[in-house]
């Protein structure tokens, strides 16, 4: 049987934003065009592995701005969690499963 950890509130509603986060972070840098700035389009079929991009019109003011912000966040997030108090009660051999533990809990909530 696995063991369970009683994880405080804080650092449980900490690691949800921080999914939270990177999820949006993720699908932000999906919809945004490959290159911060502005870029013509190149194709390189020469090589081992064909690579093709479109011109790219660069990303917005408010577009850097909000990758920044979520970066910022996601970065202010992970510290929280790696860092919080409760790692030191847990004992250093546990401290891995804890943390898989808290980052992939079992659908019961465990």
């Amino acid at each position: 049987m696995a063991t369970t950890y009683d994880f405080p509130s804080d650092l449980r509603a900490g690691q949800e934003e921080l999914h939270q986060v990177r999820a949006e972070l993720s699908a932000l840098l999906k919809r945004l065009p490959w290159s911060v700035v502005p870029l013509d389009g190149f194709s390189d079929t020469g090589g081992w592995r064909k690579v093709e991009r479109p011109a790219s019109p660069g990303w917005t003011d408010d577009e850097q701005a909000e990758v920044e912000k979520l970066r910022r966040r996601e970065h202010e997030l992970a510290v929280f969690v790696s860092t919080h108090r409760f790692w030191a009660e847990v004992a250093v051999p546990e401290r891995v499963t804890a943390r898989m533990s808290l980052k992939h809990p079992e659908p019961d909530g465990g």
